[in-house]
Order: structure tokens, then sequence, then C-alpha cells
């Protein structure tokens, strides 16, 4: 598919979009008033990528790509960035809303590769522009250190998030299910105008979690936990079976990344969460909230 929103030239930049991220870089073509092209990735038996690029060779290329189950994409973005340099273009800008790799940070055992550090680098000689969405950074605090030499942007879900919420017009308490999920849950409470509080959390393996509840009345209240991403899924599950124990009468979700790893989906339906919501920053059947107006911003800052 290839959908011309305005008249092409070398010299305006170009959205292309991977294979599934299609829907979320056609809309924001529109929102840009940008030319958007389709890459072509076609996979062999072994599940080597054989990738396509438009015919077209713009000098700045926009590409959309969340790094979601990465490795396939991370080769297929190497590809497609070393042509699209062999090809003459001159910028190229990487919109990437989930960012993948982020989580290794340090080395916690002896022989473990650091391997937030080798992507962003190695990002870093690919592209010229990053253009991220709540980024799972924890000991890190710039995605600058992580990336080097890239003009980053980060930018946060929070208004949008917070605009749905109001939408919702029901009377919410919003929980994020640990510490780190502060910076989230607060941000989306002082947008959409309610309550919230956090819990705390211990981590015992990436299945196993205990969670403590802040002190608070949550008797017939109607709940929505807030986070940054859902991977798979036994903290907002440990959070929900909590809330209902203590007498909240719903339980709902809202997050940016919608990670969903294996049966995640079952175990938050188990806990009796009604509704999940997310962000399109991942492709996803629970997603509810758009990203467009936020990275079109973000990107009018660079065209």
């Amino acid at each position: 598919m290839t959908v011309n929103m305005t008249t092409a030239d070398n010299n305006s930049p170009c959205i292309y979009t991977f294979p599934t991220y299609k829907q979320q870089g056609l809309e924001l073509a529109k929102a840009l008033k940008l030319p958007c092209y389709d890459i072509s990735v076609h996979y062999f038996p072994d599940k080597e990528s054989r990738v396509t690029l438009p015919e077209e060779k713009p000098n700045h290329v926009i590409l959309y790509l969340s790094l979601d189950y990465p490795n396939n994409k991370l080769i297929e973005l190497l590809l497609t960035s070393k042509t699209l340099h062999q090809q003459g273009c001159q910028r190229i800008t990487l919109v990437v809303p989930y960012l993948g790799y982020m989580r290794q940070d340090m080395s916690f055992h002896a022989g473990e590769v650091i391997s937030q550090q080798i992507i962003g680098q190695w990002l870093s000689e690919l592209v010229d522009d990053v253009i991220t969405v709540d980024p799972h950074l924890h000991r890190i605090h710039s995605l600058d250190t992580v990336i080097p030499d890239t003009n980053n942007q980060t930018i946060t879900a929070c208004p949008n998030l917070g605009e749905f919420v109001k939408t919702l017009g029901k009377k919410v308490h919003l929980l994020g299910p640990d510490e780190e999920s502060l910076q989230w849950v607060k941000r989306v409470a002082e947008i959409s105008g309610v309550s919230y509080s956090v819990a705390t959390k211990q981590r015992h393996s990436d299945t196993r979690v205990n969670i403590q509840l802040p002190e608070n009345d949550y008797k017939n209240q109607h709940i929505i936990l807030i986070d940054d991403v859902i991977s798979s899924g036994h903290t907002l599950a440990q959070a929900a079976i909590q809330l209902y124990s203590v007498g909240a009468k719903q339980v709902d979700v809202l997050i940016t990344h919608a990670l969903f790893a294996k049966d995640a989906m079952d175990i938050l339906l188990n806990a009796r969460i009604k509704n999940i919501w997310s962000s399109d920053s991942i492709s996803h059947k629970t997603n509810a909230i758009s990203l467009t107006n936020l990275l079109a911003e973000s990107i009018k800052k660079i065209i």
C-alpha cells in the first residue's frame, strides 16, 4: 500500500511503515500531511527477513516501528537504514513508540551482557533521531546516555491517558502497582482530576510478586490500575486480587505499552479485571488511545 498525502519530492520527508505498524504510520502521515509508503517484509522458512523498500528515494525518511518482540525487527531496521544511507538518504528519523532492550541496564550476575548500552549505541549508528514514548528506564534518567550522538525525544502518553480517564465520566481512584509507576499514575491523576495512590511490590521472579496496598478504604470503589507496560501480567493481576479482597467494586487497567507476553491476558481476566485499555504504541486488541497527536507534535520539531 502506498498512500500519498501530498506531492512527494526528494526534499519532502516521507513516512515509511513496517508491516505491523501500517495503521499507526498512516495516521501519523495524515496528521503531518506527509506521503506514506510501506516497507515489505517476507520471511523465509528459517525466519530470515527479506526487506523491500519503496522506490522513492527522499532525503529524509521517518521510519515508524515499535520494538516489541524486537529481534527480527532490529535486523529489518538494520537492513533498512543501511540501504537508505546507500541510496543517499541524508536523515533517518526513527519513531519507536515502544523501545525494546531497555531492561538490562546493568550486569546483575557475572557474565551478563548489558544489552541496553549495546542496542542503544547500535541505534545511534543507524538513525539520526529517535522519538519514543515512556521508555522503561530504571537507573538511567536520560535517553541520551543510552543512545549517544543522536537527537532523542522522549514523550509521555500521560496526557492522552488522562484525557481518556476523563471521558469515562465515572468516579474512579487510580492506583499504581509499584513505586516505579508513581511517575505515570500521578501525572494521569493530575490531568484527569481524580485521586491516586501507589502500592509497593516485592518481586521474587518474573512470575512471582507480592503486592502491598497502601492504607485506604477500597470498599465499593472503582479502581483503575495505571502502569507503563504489561508484560507477564502478574503484577497487575496480584494488585487486582488484593483490591477485590478488600472490597473493591471494579478493577480496570490502563497502560501505555501492551506487550502481553504469553498468557498475560488470561492471567488478568482470571484476576477479574474488567476492562483493559492501552495506547497504540504496540498493536494490540486492547488499543483504545491513539498517540498520533503526541508523535506528530514531536516530529514537527524536527521537520
